[in-house]
């Protein structure tokens, strides 16, 4: 054993994480051979995988690589160890004494905002900061650990509490061994006795049955001569559940493979089995999750869909799979016929990956489907977790639109409660009615609010709600639906008068006339007046009882996309839209009195400027001026009183 000791304070944070594992975390304190097993596991993969590139860092091959669990009674020990990749003494330092790079703090803050046990489990997972665990039902543990390809080996060893210590060690063979020095069983405190050998199968069997590598441990057994023996087990299945036939598999069994390959201890949403036979063999398994994860809509975010080479583990997270908008997808895809040598890179590019790929995308939109047809509950369930990322596939598979668009979910004017699909709103148009409206907004009050709904509301035309911060994209992306254009209210010019208006009367070509001739003088002047904040300023169809609101031609960027831009330093030209009046109101047609009658030009042009203002109030804009707006309406009123 090398002399030279150190002792090292674990990072603050990491202290933080250690109390609430021990403390307050798991409800489960079985789940610490989980995590270290699965830690296990990993390391054997690392190990083999890179043999494949470097065959001299394994001294014995990888034809038995193996997890084994050894008990002492005597001592009160479990060891937990593996002949996998092994660390280093900084990889001891970096990855057990500080897990900041794993994301303490906002693991922290999530456990903070949970209430749920499953989720908050769910979370460490997620977080891989699982050995921790360990110090759940030890006193002190004591990793020894040497790395693939190196000649020393390091010893690390703490009691949870703040400090650990570090040393050189000999005589440590190549991989991993965690030594756990056991407290006492207590039943009060869920502590179990982890020496028992049918507790320890009963935990594997629970959470490591589908490891691909063996987990050994010595058991104990009765001899010819009725004495005790002692002989090596296997205590894990490693059947590759994928590789059954689907009838030969029970539903607690897929349920017990998604919760080891997704740490959701939740059941998933639909399960998918698949095998492709012919040119190029594989076989799938993928799961859609009934919860989505916390970082769903993070740009850490990655891919859930494992690959493997004829039961050989390729790689984690392998985006060629399965499309960005799809990374919620869990599972794992064997392939048949690939080197076990892949890359990445070489995956883009393959065209037979990419077949699997395309084949894997259509298999998961068409439960989807299957979903909204047959079970419109779970249907509606995943698409409020799932439809964001969803709708992004309208922005990134062009091949696959037509599929996206008929499972599209949104509110709309139609039922205050329950969503529809674009299929849905299709069937229920007025006759004559071409065009599938919609609006966009931060949320459904606003734009229920909106001025731009007034005439909509009043001749019982449908409008899609729309409050997804994708949707301002995915819109104007998509030209229609089942040859329904797509189009925003807020845009272009509306005109209600045709068929399907079977209430009030229709406004004729001569009273549309007369009205432009009333109205000759005092658009272009606040055209003019305005210019500043708008490029036209003109009579407007879609309202009944505002005084103005403000809409876009039909090909400009709204004022949210104009802000993500932004937000994202994507410079973009400010947009100048279009001033819309009621010419019915009160308000509007006092305003083209006094103008015709030769009013105080600087007065009517403050009072311009604040129908401009209401009316981007109205929509929920941001005022150019707001220190003005104020100060004039301010004055407007103080005339009034």
């Amino acid at each position: 054993m090398g002399s030279s000791v150190e002792t090292l304070e674990f990072q603050a944070e990491t202290r933080q994480l250690l109390r609430l594992v021990i403390h307050s975390i798991y409800s489960n304190k079985d789940i610490f051979l989980r995590e270290l097993i699965s830690n296990a596991s990993d390391a054997l993969d690392k190990l083999r995988l890179a043999s494949l590139t470097d065959a001299d860092l394994t001294e014995n091959g990888t034809a038995d690589l193996h997890i084994a669990l050894e008990v002492d009674k005597d001592a009160r020990t479990l060891t937990v160890r593996d002949n996998g990749i092994g660390m280093t003494r900084d990889d001891l330092v970096e990855l057990i004494g500080t897990i900041a790079k794993s994301g303490t703090a906002g693991l922290l803050e999530k456990i903070k905002e949970s209430k749920d046990a499953a989720t908050t489990e769910s979370l460490i997972g997620q977080f891989g900061v699982g050995f921790y665990s360990a110090f759940m039902v030890a006193d002190t543990v004591t990793v020894r650990t040497r790395r693939a390809g190196t000649d020393s080996g390091s010893q690390w060893e703490s009691d949870g509490e703040g400090s650990y210590t570090i040393q050189a060690a000999d005589d440590v063979p190549v991989g991993t061994s965690v030594t756990l020095h056991l407290k006492p069983a207590d039943s009060e405190d869920g502590l179990a006795d982890y020496l028992s050998e049918s507790k320890i199968r009963q935990i594997v069997k629970r959470y490591s049955d589908f490891i691909r590598w063996p987990i050994r441990m010595a058991t104990a057994g009765t001899g010819t001569d009725g004495g005790t023996t002692s002989e090596l087990a296997t205590l894990n299945s490693m059947k590759a559940l994928w590789a059954r036939p689907r009838s030969e598999v029970t539903e607690d069994e897929y349920n017990e493979f998604y919760q080891q390959i997704s740490h959701d201890w939740l059941p998933p949403a639909e399960t998918i089995h698949m095998r492709a036979e012919g040119t190029f063999e594989y076989e799938a398994l993928l799961f859609i999750p009934s919860q989505a994860p916390f970082d769903l809509h993070s740009r850490e975010s990655k891919s859930g869909v494992q690959l493997y080479v004829k039961r050989v583990f390729i790689m984690d997270d392998c985006e060629a799979l399965m499309p960005n908008y799809l990374r919620f997808v869990k599972g794992v895809v064997d392939a048949h016929d690939l080197s076990l040598n892949v890359s990445r890179e070489l995956l883009q590019h393959d065209r037979q990956i990419q077949g699997v790929r395309r084949r894997l995308i259509k298999k998961v939109l068409g439960a989807i489907k299957d979903m909204q047809s047959k079970d419109a509950e779970r249907y509606a369930k995943v698409w409020a977790q799932f439809g964001r990322a969803l709708k992004e596939g309208l922005l990134e598979d062009t091949d696959n639109t037509e599929a996206l668009l008929e499972l599209v979910s949104a509110a709309s004017t139609h039922d205050p409660e329950k969503t529809t699909t674009l299929r849905e709103y299709v069937e229920r148009m007025k006759d004559g009615q071409d065009t599938i409206y919609y609006l966009t907004g931060e949320n459904r009050t606003m734009v229920e609010n909106s001025p731009h709904m007034e005439a909509f509301a009043a001749k019982g035309y449908e409008v899609l709600i729309l409050t997804d911060p994708v949707d301002e994209v995915w819109v104007d992306q998509v030209p229609a639906f089942d040859g329904h254009r797509l189009q925003s209210i807020a845009k272009g010019q509306v005109d209600l008068d045709g068929s399907g208006d079977a209430e009030g009367e229709k406004e004729t070509d001569a009273d549309k006339a007369q009205r432009e001739q009333d109205f000759a003088d005092l658009l272009p002047w606040l055209t003019t007046t305005l210019s500043d904040h708008v490029k036209q300023v003109r009579l407007s169809s879609r309202l009944t009882t505002s005084a103005a609101c403000i809409v876009g031609d039909n090909h400009d960027v709204t004022p949210a996309l104009e802000k993500m831009y932004r937000a994202m330093g994507q410079p973009i030209p400010n947009v100048k839209r279009i001033l819309e009046l009621n010419p019915a109101h009160p308000l509007i047609t006092a305003l083209r009195t006094a103008h015709h009658t030769g009013a105080d030009d600087s007065a009517l042009a403050e009072t311009a400027e604040l129908i401009y203002g209401t009316a981007l109030l109205a929509e929920g804009g941001d005022l150019p001026d707001p220190a003005r707006f104020t100060r004039l309406l301010t004055d407007h009123l103080t005339r009034t009183v």
